[in-house]
């Protein structure tokens, strides 16, 4: 018979193919409306748009970034590009002010208060009929921002358009795991929008209607998730949010171990408290699958990804135990002889096919986000990255988030 642990474990694995499978069907069903355009794309009209780049010490990549947006194929006298410099005590000024005399640029200087307080200083001084904001480590394709209007055009419920982001020229292993992770994102916030379940407006470059901050306000801290907090508050008044798959922007990612936690960190941990501000939406059918399937889905996400986590961790420190024990009972005995694998002795149970089933849905969403990112069909080799790095260290940091949760200690931002 089964234990409590046994059985928890089943149903963790089950709720966990559960939700690759529903990604699956999802995409089965809708694969035929997901467009790829190669081309430029043309719009009836040109609504003006101001996008903003908040900048806290920046000076590395943020003239790289106010190129892109300067680059994008949008009518000039529609774009207006925002530089709002947060109190950096590095050169980012500096560099923001190589642009001062552009005519499509307006620059901000103000003390530093976090990034939802520089996208709301924009907010105050935008005349514009819609807003988007650009990481200041992100570049975006020049046909992104036109991509993202076509939504727009389409669709007049349409209240904002997230892009594709994906890693800009990984240089090692951490970065590879992660352009693997983004490949796998894309496909998954994909599935989200045809869901109309998004949880999160990424700072690469979503685009609003200026009429989502005129109605519910501006932004908020939201425990260092400012981009996910709007998300929620525009899934609880019943405000639609569209993926374009075809509108790519390229970020800039962790390089380090310790940096890819501190993010992850922050990521997880405004997750489950955005979740928690916003509880009463949870399970509630007037607000779709966003209450119905991401937000419960997530939060199991996360106690699965620590359950497993700590029974692997208990299971080794029983096993080193028990050699421990057996090393002082009769001391240490150097074993030789042939090693032979006896197909008896192999796993067939439902529960291993289970576990391999899940991989191969992770899989093919890594391969199809990639697809949709770079055209192509090749399998990426980063996924040889992304399995041991977020398999290992992925768990730390859902743990440090819950343990962070309860003692309502906040992550830093870098």
């Amino acid at each position: 018979m089964a234990g409590i642990g046994d059985i928890i474990l089943y149903i963790l694995v089950f709720l966990s193919v559960y939700v690759q499978v529903f990604f699956l069907i999802t995409f089965i069903e809708n694969r035929k409306k997901i467009v790829i355009r190669s081309g430029k794309v043309e719009l009836k009209n040109y609504p003006a748009v101001t996008i903003t780049i908040p900048c806290w010490n920046e000076e590395k990549t943020v003239e790289r970034t106010i190129k892109s947006a300067l680059r994008l194929n949008y009518p000039k006298d529609k774009l207006k590009v925002f530089l709002v410099d947060d109190g950096s005590t590095d050169g980012t000024l500096r560099v923001v002010n190589k642009f001062s005399s552009h005519p499509s640029i307006k620059i901000f200087h103000k003390k530093n208060g976090g990034k939802h307080t520089a996208l709301n200083l924009a907010l105050e001084n935008i005349e514009t009929e819609f807003f988007g904001c650009l990481d200041a480590d992100s570049i975006a394709d020049s046909e992104a921002l036109v991509r993202i209007m076509s939504y727009f055009e389409k669709d007049a419920t349409v209240m904002a358009v997230a892009p594709s982001v994906t890693v800009h020229e990984p240089k090692n292993f951490i970065q590879y795991a992660q352009k693997a992770e983004y490949y796998m994102g894309v496909y998954f916030k994909k599935m989200l929008g045809i869901l109309g379940a998004i949880n999160v407006t990424p700072g690469p470059l979503t685009v609003f209607r200026k009429e989502v901050f005129d109605k519910l306000g501006p932004y908020r801290h939201g425990h260092s998730t400012e981009d996910m907090e709007i998300a929620y508050r525009m899934q609880k008044n019943l405000y639609k949010i569209e993926h374009c798959n075809d509108a790519y922007v390229y970020t800039n990612t962790p390089a380090t171990i310790r940096k890819l936690y501190t993010q992850r960190l922050r990521w997880i941990y405004g997750f489950i408290n955005n979740t928690i501000d916003y509880r009463e939406v949870l399970f509630k059918k007037k607000y779709g699958n966003f209450a119905l399937f991401t937000l419960p889905m997530g939060v199991i996400s996360i106690f699965s990804v620590s359950y497993l986590f700590g029974r692997i961790l208990y299971n080794l420190v029983r096993f080193i135990n028990s050699k421990i024990l057996e090393y002082r009972t009769i001391g240490f005995e150097l074993r030789t002889g042939g090693f032979s694998l006896d197909p008896f002795f192999i796993n067939t149970q439902s529960f291993v096919f289970l576990i391999v089933l899940i991989y191969a849905l992770v899989l093919f969403a890594i391969i199809y986000g990639q697809k949709i990112t770079q055209q192509k069909k090749i399998f990426s080799l980063d996924v040889l990255y992304f399995f041991p790095v977020f398999g290992l260290i992925g768990p730390i940091w859902f743990l440090t988030a819950i343990y962070n949760t309860l003692l309502a200690r906040k992550p830093s931002w870098r």
